[in-house]
């Protein structure tokens, strides 16, 4: 796993990756964290999250895609509800892992701290699964600067 700290989406925008990882929960709404930036810069990925069944457990462990340009977002249904404590399902991480190895394993992939932010995850587990399911791939965490995560919390204050 490669790690550097910048803005995943600035980053994927400018075509450093062909892929992009987020978490989602099974009710739709992409409302916190890098799910609602994602949300309102590539609203493709939010219509394909909405295509599916709102609250459906069954979700967990699934993908969806959206195509934007040279980018695909893959919306990752890792925790089936939210708001505190322990929300990541690592089992569903893991298979939405496995998943995008096998369909996106050949392109370079990026995500953030996923399932360690708001979903409340223990990052040594979920780093673990990561670098097992994504063995040989090229893929790369991006931690968000302290300064971008301000300003994005700003934003989401107004």
């Amino acid at each position: 796993m490669k790690i550097i700290y910048g803005d995943l989406i600035k980053m994927a925008l400018e075509e450093h990756f062909d892929v992009i990882i987020h978490g989602c929960n099974s009710f739709c709404n992409m409302g916190a964290g890098i799910a609602r930036t994602i949300r309102y810069t590539f609203p493709k990925a939010y219509d394909a999250d909405c295509a599916t069944k709102r609250g459906d457990k069954e979700k967990l462990g699934t993908i969806t895609t959206a195509i934007d340009g040279h980018l695909t977002i893959v919306n990752g249904y890792t925790q089936h509800t939210y708001g505190g404590g322990l929300q990541v399902d690592y089992d569903a991480l893991r298979q939405v892992f496995k998943i995008v190895k096998e369909r996106f394993g050949d392109k370079r992939i990026g995500y953030p701290l996923i399932g360690a932010g708001l979903a409340g995850g223990d990052w040594k587990i979920i780093s673990l699964i990561i670098e097992e399911e994504l063995q040989g791939c090229d893929h790369t965490l991006v931690i968000i600067e302290k300064e971008i995560y301000d300003n994005i919390l700003k934003e989401e204050l107004v």
